[in-house]
């Protein structure tokens, strides 16, 4: 297959091809932390793109078993393709969130960013750039640190942001290794 499918092609692919191509990558129908690496060509990756993944990696894994197992990972799919806007703004949320204590501040935003461009190629700003418009526009309260609802209220209220940010996570990368089992250049 060439690489000029668009994502929505590639996820309209029946569930049995997915879960041929799934189980072809891990036939133990359990996808490890260093599989998903490996698939992705990420095993000698930054520090930043590796602890992207890893935190990718357990959103996805739902059962927090250590492994993504093939329900996870359609539903991972399809949350991130055909997901509705909240559903995947909170995803979003939970990834720049990297302490878990339920705020993002200029500092966790930065540093996702930084792994998403290890990862994606570059993008139009800077990480600091990135951080800095996002806070401009969406932290009301100028307190240095976004809730949830002030990052989806903030976001789905501003198509600009909404853009910038659904296409920080374009995964189509992603999706076209794991549908053509090698990794395709930007």
């Amino acid at each position: 297959m060439g690489g000029s499918e668009s994502v929505e092609e590639l996820v309209a692919m029946e569930n049995h091809h997915w879960y041929a191509k799934f189980m072809k990558t891990c036939p133990s129908g359990q996808l490890s932390l260093y599989e998903c690496k490996k698939l992705l060509t990420l095993d000698n990756a930054s520090a930043e793109a590796t602890s992207y993944v890893e935190k990718v990696f357990n959103i996805f894994d739902t059962n927090k078993d250590g492994f993504i197992d093939f329900l996870e990972f359609i539903a991972a799919i399809n949350l991130v393709i055909r997901g509705k806007i909240d559903q995947k703004l909170k995803w979003y949320f939970k990834l720049y969130d990297a302490d878990g204590n339920g705020t993002i501040d200029k500092k966790e935003l930065v540093s996702i960013f930084t792994a998403i461009q290890a990862i994606n190629g570059n993008q139009e700003l800077s990480p600091e750039d990135f951080a800095n418009v996002v806070f401009q526009k969406i932290d009301v309260n100028n307190d240095g640190e976004l809730t949830l609802d002030e990052f989806i209220n903030g976001v789905e209220s501003d198509q600009h942001l909404l853009e910038m940010i659904s296409k920080s996570f374009d995964l189509s990368n992603v999706l076209k290794v794991i549908q053509s089992g090698r990794r395709h250049s930007i």
